[in-house]
């Protein structure tokens, strides 16, 4: 038995794990015992989760559409006799081949209607290497400036917000601050289940210090630990929050010293929120059933104001219209208690996907070249290039480890947006959502077959190793051969080629993270920014913004959905659904269900609905209705975890179609999706 040392393919935490691995087979993973991350525990996806590698859904040699074989026989007719039958769908056939197709049908494309008619949209669960080489090669051998990543469904507002206010869209502290902080507000973020063993150490401080303030839409598991646990209205992070800096400016709670040395622009804010009549926790006396926020939320913003604190939040903040502005609030915050900048102290975005923080920090968004500096032109954002697709203008999809049709919103809309290109590229290790609709499929390397740079949520690079071989290509390699056919020169031989260029272009976080540093320090990692030493602590002296200053950028809470229908009475019959994960699962389950003793713990998403609305609510299954779309059929959970009028439900299987049931409705300055909360109508199955 071989054991192997390298990190878990799941979530944004970065677990350190050993693959026991036989006959190039891996037989069982556990945490690493000494492993800085994980601390010697794995959540169930962690442990179980690997049965992947050897599914039979796997994509082991490339695909081609046979419907694209006969409208492409100009371009296709000298490869046709590389290609086998593999079904009635598909033939199989070589890399070679596959690669040459793609870059003929691309570079036609490119060439009928313009370089702005090609996009290419990533998922974050590849390495940074190939993450680097996707945005470069779609800048400059397409030369379109349109490349995006999946942040566009979670944690842009995060980066957003954080920029703005900060000049630093990251994590600012170590996981292990948690054991330094005095206080901790957890909002948005069920972290048990998304986030287990950042969980860990939250519920051991809580137990040990009675030092957590939980903040959601309904009760979560870690509430059980918390000494404060808020329920609040639908879309309320926002208003909670600046009710949050109220209380600390009127009761003058507020650290003046670093208000006045280290922030900008705080007469403004300090003028427009005394003002603001959504500010004052006495606006929960108008909205029933919530009238106990009243005196909670003081409580809250105290024990924060006057202890080393530390807030952490998840997409229940980011999905919303609001999400970049509750971002912004939640620094203000930090900025008005001085509660960034120091150890136990800080700012903790819990990145939902691997290498969430990776990717961006690679460039692969259409505002930011590598290192976040600005690009020769700014792309489209998903959003925008679905609507370009629908338009005509856009005809051709690069699409690499992103599930497009199962994982994005409004799905009746993406998918007449994919219906309508003449060209789709899939890069993927499953036979997922978007891989059944594509053109041609390149299977390529799993994270457990491969090398490469992982940055988890808290700037942590993990150099990942391979547990078994594989004749599989990795992405970047892929990408290598369809730039090369495009007229491009790449000439990378590993991915420490790639990564080396990497510490070139994007010396400010990355200059001293050399290969050799990183197999060094496997288990502890290095967290950029990386030179002599890498930084566990951000903003020590100052802040990333031009001035180095932090600056407040208030933003007035407007009222809407459930707090609107409350507060004035109004009688409605549908409900206010949310949306999450299951422990079992991650995100469009496409590697955990082919896991069986992981999709035995979770087979099918299940509706959650208050007991109090169980008189009510129709018998047996149920289907969800929006005027965008339905879902499929749902199974019904009564329980006291959700308010009345609430509902909740996982969207890991695609069959369940939940993401039809949403529409546009986004953050209003950087397109992220209003996943968390939506009124729905529900019909009997």
């Amino acid at each position: 038995m071989e054991y192997i040392d390298t990190v878990c393919t799941y979530c944004g935490v970065g677990c350190d794990i050993v693959g026991h691995v036989e006959d190039n087979k891996i037989q069982k993973i556990t945490a690493a015992k000494d492993g800085y991350v994980s601390q010697g525990k794995l959540c169930i996806k962690g442990k179980l989760g690997f049965d992947f590698v050897e599914s039979p859904n796997r994509v082991r040699a490339p695909r081609i559409r046979k419907s694209f074989v006969e409208k492409n026989r100009h371009i296709v007719s000298a490869y046709e006799s590389r290609f086998t039958d593999l079904d009635e769908t598909w033939f199989e056939t070589d890399l070679e081949t596959a690669t040459s197709i793609s870059a003929a049908k691309m570079s036609e494309i490119k060439e009928k209607y313009g370089r702005h008619s090609l996009c290419s949209i990533g998922g974050a669960r590849t390495s940074c290497e190939s993450a680097f080489l996707f945005q470069k090669y779609t800048r400059h051998t397409l030369n379109s400036p349109h490349v995006d990543n999946c942040a566009r469904v979670c944690h842009s507002p995060s980066l957003k917000g954080m920029r703005t206010t900060m000049g630093e869209g990251a994590a600012t502290n170590p996981y292990d601050d948690i054991y330094q902080t005095e206080f901790m507000i957890v909002m948005g973020s069920n972290t048990t289940e998304a986030h287990p063993i950042v969980a860990n150490r939250i519920v051991e401080a809580a137990q040990q210090h009675d030092n957590l303030a939980v903040i959601d839409v309904r009760q979560i598991k870690l509430g059980k630990f918390a000494k404060y646990q808020a329920i609040i209205p639908h879309e309320a992070n926002l208003l909670v929050l600046n009710m949050m800096a109220y209380v600390i400016l009127t009761e003058e709670l507020y650290n003046e010293a670093f208000v006045a040395s280290r922030t900008k622009f705080f007469e403004e804010y300090r003028e427009k929120i005394l003002n603001d009549p959504y500010a004052n926790p006495k606006f929960f006396e108008s909205v029933p059933g919530y009238e106990d926020l009243v005196k909670l939320i003081p409580k809250i913003a105290r024990e924060y104001a006057l202890k080393k604190s530390m807030i952490f939040w998840g997409l229940g903040i980011t999905e919303h219209i609001d999400g970049s502005k509750a971002v912004m609030a939640i620094t203000h915050l930090a900025f008005l208690t001085g509660n960034v900048g120091k150890t136990g102290a800080g700012l903790m975005p819990l990145r939902g996907q691997n290498n969430v923080q990776g990717a961006c920090d690679m460039g692969m968004l259409p505002y930011y070249d590598p290192d976040y500096q600005t690009p020769k032109e700014v792309g489209l954002m998903t959003p925008e290039l679905i609507d370009e697709m629908i338009a005509g203008r856009v005809k051709s999809l690069h699409n690499m480890g992103e599930d497009i049709t199962h994982i994005h919103p409004n799905l009746n809309k993406v998918n007449k947006g994919i219906e309508n290109l003449e060209f789709i590229l899939v890069q993927e290790v499953m036979m997922n959502d978007i891989a059944s609709k594509a053109d041609i499929v390149i299977g390529v390397r799993s994270a457990y077959e491969k090398t490469g740079v992982y940055i988890n949520a808290m700037r942590r690079l993990h150099l990942s190793q391979p547990l078994v071989t594989s004749d599989l290509p990795d992405d970047w390699e892929v990408i290598q051969m369809i730039n090369n056919k495009l007229g491009g020169n790449y000439e990378y031989k590993d991915s420490s080629d790639v990564w080396n260029e990497v510490r070139e272009t994007a010396h400010r976080r990355f200059s001293g993270a050399s290969y050799q540093r990183l197999e060094r320090h496997r288990k502890r990692g290095l967290q950029w920014p990386v030179y002599i030493e890498d930084t566990p602590v951000l903003h020590l002296l100052d802040f990333r913004t031009d001035d180095g200053l932090g600056h407040f950028h208030y933003h007035q809470y407007v009222e809407r959905g459930q707090i609107e229908q409350l507060k004035n009475a109004v009688s409605t019959k549908g409900f206010h659904l949310t949306t999450g994960r299951a422990l079992p699962h991650y995100n469009n389950a496409a590697q955990t269900k082919e896991s069986p003793k992981l999709l035995k713990k979770h087979e099918e998403d299940i509706l959650l609905v208050s007991i109090e609305d169980e008189a009510d609510f129709p018998k047996g299954r149920v289907i969800l209705k929006t005027e965008h779309g339905q879902t499929a059929s749902l199974k019904v959970k009564f329980t006291d975890t959700v308010k009345p009028g609430t509902l909740f439900t996982t969207f890991h299987h695609n069959n369940s179609q939940i993401n039809y049931i949403f529409g546009d409705r986004r953050d209003d300055l950087i397109l992220t999706a209003a996943f968390k909360s939506i009124e729905v109508e529900v019909v009997s199955a």
